[in-house]
């Protein structure tokens, strides 16, 4: 600690105590000192950091564009050959065996990296429906989001539903529309349904010169430049506006008419950047490019950096959470089980929302109540872990764990703080676990129950038989976790369909409990909490059951909390 009375870069309040003072104002001089450099260095850290994640439906590039801007941010030297099932080399983000060989992404993926002195945590989420809980949990823990379009095919479903989410928490969105180097909608045909289908205003920031075999590159509004396409090429040829009135210009006497119409069209029919109302929600900044050749992409992350907020505060139960509180607090929006299936690891993903974490340190868990120290939390890039000894706001930290912490779960320095917003879906597709090898028994119901903690599925076991079932919200988790019990716990099995199409957890007297298990002991099941929860086959069957028990309280989520039906 230097010493605060020989320090110039005091604030003046500091400076002006004479030395001479005594011990009481010393010492309160220290106190100041010590709180004022922590906070000041709290402060720093905030500003810039930038945590968001990566949108999209499925197919149109998103994960491509996450290893693109891992290339150019410099976290990586070689992108993954994702498009290729046999290559070598695969999607930094995408580091689960299945997603290597189905070339899409089933879990979400963080990935930190130092780009011109900004800290950028970078969330790649699963495009496919079927996985949309884990796509909806970590939206919730991202400060913006940048949504990929394919030009081609322009507004698709799961984009409607993954800006819904954005707008209803007034989530900034970027938007870069990619796959320009293929024949695709006219521009604006594209920011039109954006506009009208999405309900957002654009504002053009960059505009393509071309599409497919004519596509010539892309004109950037902010600097005025356009950048030359050049296939599988990583670097952009810029030339700047002025030199396209010159002789030897690269654009053809009427694609330069064309160029010169469209911008001069886009600048008068489109708003300027308004950065308050990007971060506000109420305008999405729109880029385009094509991220499968490289171009688009440094545009695209300069005007992330440039504009994108930082940390940003989190609700819970009482009053939001500021990042600028210097006591910490974070909460669990993502479970993990055999990241590293050599070691068996279960890590637990920490959103920091306040104050600084520290490796070591005793932090209150909230839920519990008991004390909990991390030895070894983790900064991540995909698979591969780095023990990290302090971690700020907007940071995403593993956190190893033996089962205690669950989605939703807070860690806290001071008062207890519950933090809210985190989704939790109640399955709507159930299947009967069939063990193929009994010797293997074991092994499945201890995977089972460790690929449920991540969320993505829910374990219950009916009382009348002891029958294991799974549910889940999409029919492919039910591939996933088939083969990540085949190949992770050594342990197979097979799936069959059961006629339950609701799950309602039960509250109420103890009497009443009893007797609706007793009459309706073929539909009630123990999840792994050991609640009791009633599976229906229809929703009439669950009207009809509330009626029946006016005593029990059903509730459509396993904490308790879930809207009551």
């Amino acid at each position: 600690m230097r010493n605060p009375s020989n320090s110039a870069d005091l604030p003046l309040f500091f400076r002006g105590v004479p030395k001479e003072t005594g011990p009481c104002v010393n010492g309160l001089r220290q106190a100041l000192f010590e709180w004022y450099t922590k906070h000041m260095s709290l402060e720093t850290e905030i500003q810039r950091r930038r945590t968001f994640g990566i949108v999209s439906h499925p197919d149109a590039g998103k994960t491509t564009l996450t290893e693109k801007l891992l290339l150019f941010g410099g976290a990586i030297h070689a992108a993954g050959a994702i498009k290729a099932k046999k290559a070598s080399r695969y999607a930094t983000s995408d580091f689960m065996e299945i997603e290597k060989q189905r070339g899409i992404s089933v879990s979400t993926s963080v990935m930190g990296f130092e780009y011109n002195g900004i800290k950028i945590n970078l969330l790649d989420t699963p495009g496919h429906e079927d996985f949309c809980e884990d796509t909806y949990r970590t939206l919730t823990a991202v400060d913006s989001v940048i949504m990929v379009i394919d030009a081609s095919k322009g507004i698709e479903a799961q984009t409607y539903k993954l800006l819904a989410i954005c707008k209803q928490r007034n989530t900034p969105v970027i938007t870069f529309i990619n796959k320009l180097d293929r024949e695709g909608l006219p521009p604006i045909e594209l920011l039109d349904s954006i506009e009208e289908k999405l309900g957002i205003a654009v504002c053009p920031m960059s505009w393509p010169v071309g599409m497919g075999r004519d596509f010539r590159g892309v004109y950037d509004f902010n600097h005025r430049q356009l950048a030359l396409f050049a296939p599988k090429s990583t670097k952009e040829t810029v030339i700047l506006d002025d030199a396209l009135d010159q002789p030897g210009s690269p654009l053809s006497d009427s694609e330069y008419a064309q160029f010169r119409e469209d911008i001069e069209l886009i600048e008068g029919v489109y708003p300027t950047f308004d950065r308050a109302a990007y971060l506000s929600g109420q305008i999405t900044p729109v880029l385009f490019g094509s991220a499968l050749n490289n171009f688009g992409v440094q545009q695209l992350l300069d005007c992330f950096v440039a504009n994108a907020p930082e940390p940003q505060p989190r609700p819970t139960r009482t009053t939001p959470v500021s990042p600028s509180d210097t006591q910490f607090s974070g909460f669990i929006f993502k479970i993990h089980a055999n990241i590293d299936p050599k070691h068996r690891d279960r890590i637990a993903f920490l959103r920091i929302c306040s104050g600084q974490f520290e490796r070591n340190k005793k932090y209150t868990h909230v839920q519990s109540g008991k004390v909990y120290r991390c030895a070894n939390p983790t900064a991540f890039m995909a698979q591969s872990k780095q023990v990290i000894e302090v971690a700020y706001p907007g940071d995403i930290i593993g956190l190893h764990d033996t089962g205690h912490l669950k989605i939703g779960d807070s860690l806290s320095e001071g008062p207890p703080v519950i933090f809210t917003g985190i989704p939790n879906f109640s399955p709507e597709i159930f299947k009967r676990v069939v063990i193929t090898d009994p010797l293997k028994q074991k092994a499945l119901k201890k995977g089972i129950q460790q690929l449920t903690e991540e969320g993505v599925a829910q374990c219950f076991t009916r009382i009348l038989d002891q029958q294991l079932l799974v549910g889940t919200v999409g029919n492919l988790q039910f591939e996933v976790i088939q083969y990540r019990l085949a190949h992770e716990y050594k342990a197979g099995c097979q799936f069959e369909a059961v006629p339950f199409t609701q799950a309602r957890w039960i509250s109420g007297p103890d009497a009443a409990i009893e007797a609706l298990i007793q009459n309706r002991k073929p539909y009630v099941a123990r999840d792994k909490h050991d609640q009791l929860v009633y599976l229906a086959d229809t929703k009439w069957s669950v009207e009809r059951e509330i009626s029946d028990n006016p005593e029990l309280a059903f509730h459509t989520s396993d904490d308790g909390l879930g809207a009551q039906v």
